[in-house]
């Protein structure tokens, strides 16, 4: 009896596993779901927790054991997708930004979208000119700490928090003049609406950049926002496509390919790589997710899409979820008393309050919240939040990004290493965000330094890690990384992946011609030897065309076959 028990036991414990997932405040909510759990299942538990009814918005993000990102999916089973061994890792992002967050019902989905965007600031994600970005910081300073009251916000006190990845003194003293004269009694639900109606007019809103290159080999940055598709090229934005502009979204391998019809029925067809197939099939994936969610006014109108042609590999892909006028419909519905939210301070490690709607199961500790404010403000690391690829540089209200002056100080602190200091008249908070050298793999937490001592932007993941193995950085004089390679080591990898693709491809396109030689056979013996009266054979039947092939063509050929067969038969019994 006992040992049935524990058997018992041993086989539901085999069934359950342990699932973290990371909200957007930093804290972690740790839950057990089934082994067969679909992503739908943990999305409400979620939810349910956060209190939140307006969750289209949002999704889960993860990493496979490839370092690649991906959505989850909320019609699949969750352990299938994550390819790896629980327990699961992941994070609560927003996936749809709101095309206007003051339209957003409740409070509480604001509050949500407030704290993305304000880690796409911190991240350099979000990108304005000084005066934007005072602005930016200003209404987060009002919404966490209230009104400037000398007797606790002493001179230089804005210093003590992160908003971007690096700014000057004089960007504090602006913030700082804001806060004091400008935001004078804003309530945190005033000053987090005006921010998020800030945020909505830049360039860069509701940006999620994706690496990639042009057909003459330069990077590039491809994005979807909720007004249509970005290509980010070195310090100009070189195409803004609207959502109703763009016909079709295609991917073979690591090509990408975007096409449009504009105004004139002008037709283009933009072409990029990406670094990995698999991240080509997820940029393609999100621009099918996004044009469907943005562009179409019903759910019922959302078709399975192809990602190839017939004999290459591709894949079919469905968005399952309500489009955009939907969501707001159904908003419009909801009737209840507004949900309270715990804002908590301001702290000067992340600029990232807390929400707390009932038990939070585990927070992030505070010597790790500690341990990060000491690496930013030294400025050795910048962790990249884990929602988002390698930052862009971008401007607010034009085709052309600001130009960028710099000038050097000797850091005195150890090491005696020299450190980048950005000019306030044109200041680009991720100025001095370089891409990751890892940008393959760009999901994974690295502790990477500049060459002069700025910080490099990682993304924030489940570990901490190094530039993966096989992955080689080149930097230039003025520590941008120029060139990105692969060592000798995983050369035969690539190839042997290579070779097989292609024989798969050969071996697909044979089963694909000679099942289409068996259906047009089937369909030859049905229209000759059946008897059935369908009305479309007894018309082919008639046509001259059929019956001169009939009596000179196949009536030869049966015979010829039939002989051959009597002969066989007969040649066996003979023996």
């Amino acid at each position: 009896m006992l040992s049935r028990f524990m058997s018992g036991s041993i086989r539901n414990l085999e069934r359950e596993y342990n699932c973290t997932v990371r909200l957007l405040d930093d804290s972690e909510y740790t839950c057990t779901i089934q082994r067969d759990a679909k992503g739908q299942y943990l999305f409400d538990l979620i939810c349910h927790h956060l209190n939140l009814l307006e969750k289209d918005y949002f999704g889960i993000r993860y990493v496979d054991p490839d370092k690649q990102r991906h959505w989850l999916g909320f019609t699949k089973c969750i352990a299938k997708q994550m390819k790896s061994q629980p327990p699961f890792t992941m994070c609560l992002r927003v996936k749809f930004y709101p095309p206007d967050p003051a339209a957003l019902k409740e409070e509480i989905t604001r509050y949500l979208v407030f704290l993305q965007i304000k880690r796409d600031l911190y991240h350099g994600r979000l990108l304005c000119k000084t005066s934007d970005a005072a602005m930016l910081a200003a209404y987060i300073l009002q919404a966490e700490v209230g009104d400037y009251d000398p007797g606790k916000h002493p001179e230089g006190y804005s210093s003590k928090f992160q908003f971007f990845p690096k700014h000057s003194e004089k960007l504090e003293r602006r913030i700082s003049d804001i806060h004091k004269t400008e935001l004078i009694g804003q309530t945190p639900e005033e000053s987090e609406l005006n921010f998020l109606q800030k945020a909505q007019e830049l360039e860069t809103y509701g940006v999620d950049p994706h690496p990639c290159k042009d057909v003459s080999g330069n990077p590039a940055f491809l994005a979807f926002t909720p007004f249509g598709f970005t290509v980010l090229q070195g310090n100009r934005r070189v195409h803004f496509l609207k959502w109703d502009e763009v016909t079709k979204l295609k991917f073979e391998a690591k090509t990408f390919h975007i096409y449009a019809n504009q105004k004139e029925d002008k037709k283009i067809i933009l072409t990029y790589f990406a670094p990995t197939p698999e991240a080509c099939k997820h940029l393609w994936k999100c621009g099918v997710e996004n044009q469907a969610f943005y562009k179409l006014d019903k759910s019922s109108q959302v078709r399975t899409v192809s990602s190839s042609n017939l004999f290459f590999k591709g894949s079919r892909f469905r968005y399952s979820g309500r489009v955009a006028k939907e969501v707001m419909e159904q908003s419009a519905k909801i009737k209840r008393e507004p949900p309270e939210i715990h804002r908590a301070g301001l702290v000067p490690s992340r600029s990232c309050p807390s929400i707390t709607h009932g038990p939070r199961l585990t927070s992030v500790p505070r010597q790790r919240r500690r341990a990060v404010h000491i690496s930013i403000m030294e400025g050795l690391e910048s962790l990249r939040d884990s929602a988002h690829s390698t930052p862009v540089r971008s401007v607010s209200h034009g085709d052309s990004f600001m130009p960028r002056h710099r000038h050097h100080t000797t850091d005195a602190g150890e090491g005696g290493s020299s450190q980048q200091v950005i000019s306030d008249e044109a200041y680009c908070p991720s100025d001095s965000v370089l891409p990751t050298p890892t940008a393959e793999h760009s999901l994974e937490l690295a502790v990477a330094r500049h060459p002069n001592g700025a910080p490099c932007s990682i993304e924030e993941e489940e570990s901490e890690a190094g530039t993966p193995e096989g992955q080689v950085a080149e930097f230039g004089p003025d520590g941008r990384v120029f060139r990105l390679g692969r060592t000798r080591k995983s050369l035969p990898n690539n190839e042997v992946q290579e070779l097989h693709k292609f024989i798969l491809s050969v071996l697909r396109m044979f089963l694909v011609t000679m099942g289409l030689l068996f259906a047009l056979l089937s369909l030859l013996i049905m229209l000759t030897e059946s008897d059935l009266d369908i009305a479309f054979l007894r018309d082919i039947r008639k046509t001259p065309e059929f019956q001169q092939f009939h009596f000179e063509y196949f009536c030869p050929l049966r015979r010829w076959v039939a002989c051959k067969f009597r002969w066989m038969g007969g040649f066996l019994i003979d023996k």
